[in-house]
């Protein structure tokens, strides 16, 4: 290694920074962060330090640097544009033993400030020796991602019960292993989906061995309309630690690419006319795979509260005891629309939006028509394919003009998103003529207008 990854405590220790502009600012705030009593040394400010000054946040010595300022200082930052002035804050610094970091100048530092990963009390922090700081800073940004800002409340929920686990345990082996379940299991996953106060018993009830922490858990996430850049944080790291999926037709096959290589996956899409599995039997296959204590997978395509029946399926997890979080997915309704170009409301077009479904029982279809053709409003269809035409004849029916702008979208949001544009009249047979195929939304209202102006993702043919 070319220099020793520490942490240092500063907390009400004095820290001197020499500069006053807007670099010396981000350095201030960050020792600032970590609890450091801040001096600056600088003859003018940057307003915002200015305004941490006259807060009483930091000390401003108004003066030009003299090697005297650094006296009794853990830590010392020079973030000045002054070649010289840097030159003498590293040489007072050296001779006086004390670390000295100077600015975007590596040669003159004998600490470098890294990228920072803040998940207080956990803390990552990555550094290029000053060699490549922007490439620190993306991975950086790729490891946000990844880290979700729960974990934090994760260490301290640890923090909080270590003493007793170590007093429980007598073996460092067995403390480890203790925590290795807790952090990877059903706790860890309480708290991290906000139910702290959960995690708290049940971690408490594992620590006097009432409770087992093997017990599985169903992951309820929402897999969004198509393009998997759309999945939520939380949704992909639940999808890289699952078992076990069990899938929608509706999840596109990019999504799935994202599950965890080796989960077992269960496939129990519905399609018109064609169920792998009835929805009952899907309730008691979730409760079935949790209670064999493997983490499931319930993954669903646009959002599992809109029209995915997600409600019915935790209604029987919690009949059965069965631990479960929700993670909300972009709806197919606004994701789908949005690379459409068709914003859903507008001001000048519609400020109301209803969302129905279009299946055909018994080869007609009975939808709340009044409701549906009201002035000023957006109406979007789920799998209304086959009804279509039905449905357009209906709406003409119940008082919408002909005329009104009506879309198709097909697999939208992905490479394939395919739109047929018409209105109420000329819908239906532009979309067979099309070939177009399920999924489809469709989107009826003057917002349809808008598409001409607003299109935006026109996918490669």
């Amino acid at each position: 290694m070319d220099a020793l990854p520490i942490f240092m405590n500063i907390t009400g220790r004095h820290c001197v920074v020499i500069g006053g502009g807007e670099v010396a600012a981000r350095k201030v705030s960050l020792l600032l962060r970590a609890g450091g009593a801040v001096q600056l040394v600088s003859p003018e400010l940057h307003p915002e330090l200015r305004e941490l000054a006259d807060a009483g946040a930091l000390q401003h010595v108004q003066a030009l640097f003299e090697p005297g300022h650094l006296q009794g200082a853990c830590l010392v930052i020079a973030a000045t544009d002054d070649e010289a002035v840097n030159r003498a804050v590293h040489a007072a610094a050296v001779a006086a033993n004390i670390p000295v970091n100077v600015v975007d100048v590596p040669h003159l530092c004998t600490f470098t400030m890294p990228s920072i990963v803040d998940r207080s009390p956990l803390l990552i922090a990555i550094s290029s020796g000053g060699a490549a700081p922007v490439l620190a800073r993306q991975l950086r940004a790729r490891i946000e991602t990844l880290v979700p800002a729960s974990y934090g409340r994760l260490a301290a929920l640890a923090a909080e019960f270590r003493a007793a686990v170590k007093q429980k345990f007598a073996t460092t082996q067995q403390r480890r292993i203790f925590w290795e379940q807790v952090m990877q299991g059903p706790i860890a996953e309480r708290v991290l989906s906000g139910q702290e106060a959960a995690a708290r018993v049940a971690l408490n009830e594992a620590l006097q061995g009432s409770a087992d922490v093997h017990h599985g858990e169903v992951y309820l996430v929402g897999g969004g309309p198509g393009d998997p850049d759309l999945l939520t944080f939380r949704a992909l790291r639940l999808m890289q630690q699952a078992d076990v999926c069990v899938y929608d037709k509706l999840v596109s096959k990019e999504v799935m690419e994202l599950v965890r290589r080796d989960a077992e996956l269960i496939y129990v899409g519905k399609a018109r006319d064609q169920h792998t599995l009835p929805q009952e039997e899907i309730n008691a296959l979730l409760v079935r795979l949790a209670q064999e204590g493997k983490r499931v997978l319930r993954l669903k395509g646009g959002d599992p509260f809109i029209f995915g029946r997600g409600g019915e399926e935790i209604e029987t997890l919690m009949a059965h005891g069965v631990p479960f979080q929700v993670v909300p997915g972009i709806s197919a309704a606004n994701g789908v629309s949005a690379y459409a170009g068709i914003p859903l409301t507008h001001r000048d077009y519609a400020q109301s939006c209803l969302f129905t479904t279009g299946h055909l029982k018994d080869h007609s279809i009975e939808l709340d028509w009044p409701a549906l053709v009201r002035p000023n409003q957006t109406v979007v269809i789920y799998m209304g394919l086959v009804g279509l035409a039905q449905i357009c004849e209906k709406l003409i029916a119940h008082g919408l003009f002909a005329t009104t702008p009506a879309a198709v979208v097909q697999q939208g949001t992905t490479v394939r998103q395919k739109v047929v544009v018409g209105d109420l009249s000329t819908l239906a047979a532009r979309v067979a003529a099309a070939d177009m195929k399920p999924p489809c939304l469709t989107i009826i209202g003057d917002v349809v207008r808008l598409r001409d102006k607003l299109a935006w993702f026109e996918p490669a043919p």
